[in-house]
């Protein structure tokens, strides 16, 4: 689909390279007893989080399918404030041609005026996700989408919490965490957004920023079972950086096991961490090998029918010779 679209990561980059914040964490040649408690114990997170991480590259040489959540592999396509009535039909055209894995729970988000269009032709293989939703039931909120609308046309899912809504349009951790509340609690899918900004990241603040991210979710929602976790760090998305697929598994070991010590074990366990951030079909089976990335949310790449129909079944890459 030949239409651009403005990202916010874009001017929150700057121009060092992807090797200049490779860490989670600055580089640290001494401990100082002067250190706070809570500095102690993020340090602690991150060796315990390198520790599970060098442990999960292991099992992923044993002939098993490489992938620590129980649930199947999720791949959502977030076709954001792009598209027109012809540019969508030949996508559309496009995606029901691909040949998909049947072991795939595939969604799309296409902008909210295109989504009765998609719904009447886009085969039932693939789900429908809004890109937001109202806070609560319909009513006097003036250009809002409410999650009835949303179950009245058809889709199943909603994306929440996504860093453009975030830092553009300002929305805080707890309105998002009510936002999915009410979701769920009207029978939508929630797919729930967190990530840190570049200067996050350079700071060391990536585990800090994602966990509360998580706890006003974890707050203020009935139940895991309906939601999809992922991560997108936002100096990576639309800016062509990559996470590396070592980043990417640091930060997602590190969320399953913060659901584990702050929600349950069985959550943590069949929750799908899937990750975002200029995924495209050159890098997603790379990424897709490790064991606690358990899907992808695509952008830009979403909008080339055959290309996401690669990142899909990249799937296939989690399954290594017995």
């Amino acid at each position: 689909m030949a239409v651009a679209s403005t990202s916010l990561a874009s001017q929150l980059s700057g121009p060092k390279s992807l090797s200049s914040y490779s860490g989670l964490r600055p580089s640290c040649c001494k401990l100082e007893f002067s250190h706070s408690l809570s500095a102690t114990q993020s340090l602690f997170r991150h060796l315990h989080s390198l520790l599970r991480l060098s442990s999960s590259s292991r099992k992923a040489s044993r002939g098993v399918v490489a992938m620590a959540g129980t649930g199947k592999f999720f791949v959502g396509g977030n076709w954001k404030c792009n598209g027109t009535k012809d540019s969508i039909r030949k996508l559309v055209a496009d995606l029901n041609s691909a040949k998909l894995e049947a072991d795939v729970d595939v969604v799309v988000a296409p902008p909210f005026l295109y989504l009765d269009q998609v719904k009447s032709s886009l085969t039932d293989c693939i789900e429908l996700s809004g890109q937001n939703s109202w806070v609560g039931k319909g009513g006097a909120f003036t250009g809002e989408i409410s999650v009835e609308q949303l179950k009245d046309i058809g889709a199943t899912w909603v994306i929440l919490g996504h860093s453009e809504r975030r830092h553009v349009i300002g929305e805080d951790d707890q309105f998002i965490g009510k936002k999915a509340a009410y979701a769920l609690s009207e029978g939508l899918g929630v797919i729930a957004c967190i990530g840190e900004k570049l200067e996050e990241r350079e700071a060391g603040k990536t585990f800090d920023v994602c966990f509360q991210q998580l706890k006003a979710f974890a707050d203020a929602v009935p139940s895991w079972d309906k939601i999809v976790v992922a991560y997108e760090p936002v100096w990576a998305i639309g800016t062509g950086k990559v996470a590396s697929p070592e980043q990417a598994q640091e930060v997602h070991v590190a969320v399953r096991d913060w659901l584990k010590q702050n929600v349950s074990a069985e959550v943590a366990s069949k929750t799908r961490i899937i990750y975002g951030g200029s995924v495209n079909g050159g890098n997603s089976a790379e990424l897709a090998k490790k064991e606690d990335i358990d899907g992808f949310l695509v952008g830009g790449a979403s909008l080339k029918g055959p290309e996401f129909a690669t990142i899909v079944n990249s799937v296939t890459a989690k399954k290594v010779a017995a």
